[in-house]
């Protein structure tokens, strides 16, 4: 039986293969892994349009992203349905699926080899780019499959301020700030967390938009990967401006009453200008917000499931007794007219 993630206590950033080809010139492909809203869709369309291989068939143009989505619709749709089957969704703010759900090494099997044939059928590229946000949650199988297939997986990660996130949420599903800075905390410290043993490189979402040329740069040397073959004038038409439509506050959320937000976006915009990471901190961190999230979610599955039910079974009888008693009330004053 195998669980999600392991128990693992990196202290420090693993990176492999820095600094040349991959080896054998295997085919790359660059997770575009974090926190939704935070520039995924621009970054997986500028690398793109500096010679990434996207998928077939993806998600389309929305209001909420109308220059599109960049995302592989038969990835989203094998992801949900691993997800829905362990009660979970990209919305689940909690890391019960990360390190408390035991998966069959058989339903494990079928999963690999579901991502498997995905990452078989796409094109023949020497890199590809691959964005979907649930794979930050199910990174472990992603990556796993990845290597399997003969790839060498690498991740680029968009790092944006949280209250900008926690707005495009809000415009986009009426999301409370409490869970967008949750869902915030939770996809950064995991694409952080789960990508230590992978060439990697954190992008902030603004200087992206202010100097791509200057962010395709990093890339490139970070990851050792070809980004030359560029579309400019495409890429300048599409990382307008435009695409920053919620700014950042003054104050960041608390989580749990813990002031953890702020420290990992600091970490996190450091490491996107190429300053060393303190990965221990930032385990601290992990830690106890896995601990506080265990607390309240256990506490509020046991009143759900033990007394709840006594609650919701009572309820009967006391509308019953208040519709008596209005009734009593109402042959009493019909008695005194």
């Amino acid at each position: 039986m195998d669980v999600l993630d392991p128990e693992r206590r990196l202290d420090r950033v693993i990176v492999r293969h820095r600094g040349g080809s991959p080896p054998g010139d295997s085919p790359v492909i660059v997770f575009v892994l974090g926190m939704g809203r935070s520039g995924t869709s621009a970054l997986t369309r500028a690398l793109s349009l500096c010679g990434g291989a996207l998928p077939a068939t993806l998600v389309g143009a929305d209001d909420s992203n109308q220059k599109g989505h960049w995302e592989p619709l038969n990835a989203l749709h094998l992801n949900d349905g691993f997800l829905t089957r362990h009660g979970s969704t990209w919305f689940d703010p909690t890391l019960r699926l990360q390190s408390e759900v035991v998966i069959s090494s058989a339903e494990r099997d079928i999963f690999l080899d579901r991502i498997k044939a995905f990452l078989r059928a796409l094109p023949p590229a020497p890199l590809h780019i691959i964005k979907e946000p649930r794979i930050t949650a199910l990174s472990d199988f992603w990556l796993d499959a990845a290597r399997q297939t003969g790839f060498c997986p690498a991740a680029a990660i968009p790092v944006r301020h949280p209250e900008e996130v926690s707005a495009s949420l809000t415009a986009r599903y009426g999301m409370s700030s409490e869970l967008a800075s949750i869902l915030w905390l939770k996809y950064n410290l995991l694409a952080e967390r789960h990508s230590r043993d992978l060439p990697r490189v954190f992008v902030e979402y603004s200087n992206l938009l202010r100097d791509w040329r200057a962010e395709t740069s990093r890339i490139e040397a970070a990851l050792s990967i070809d980004l030359s073959v560029r579309d400019e004038a495409a890429i300048d038409d599409f990382l307008s401006p435009t695409l920053q439509r919620q700014h950042r506050g003054a104050r960041t959320s608390r989580v749990f009453g813990e002031q953890w937000v702020s420290p990992v976006y600091a970490a996190l915009s450091g490491a996107a200008r190429d300053e060393s990471l303190d990965t221990s901190a930032l385990d601290a961190i992990f830690d106890s917000y896995r601990a506080c999230e265990h607390a309240v979610r256990i506490s509020l599955d046991e009143f759900q499931s033990r007394f709840l039910p006594a609650a919701a079974k009572a309820r009967p009888l006391i509308t019953r007794l208040v519709n008596r008693l209005r009734a009593v009330a109402r042959r009493a004053s019909d008695a005194r007219h």
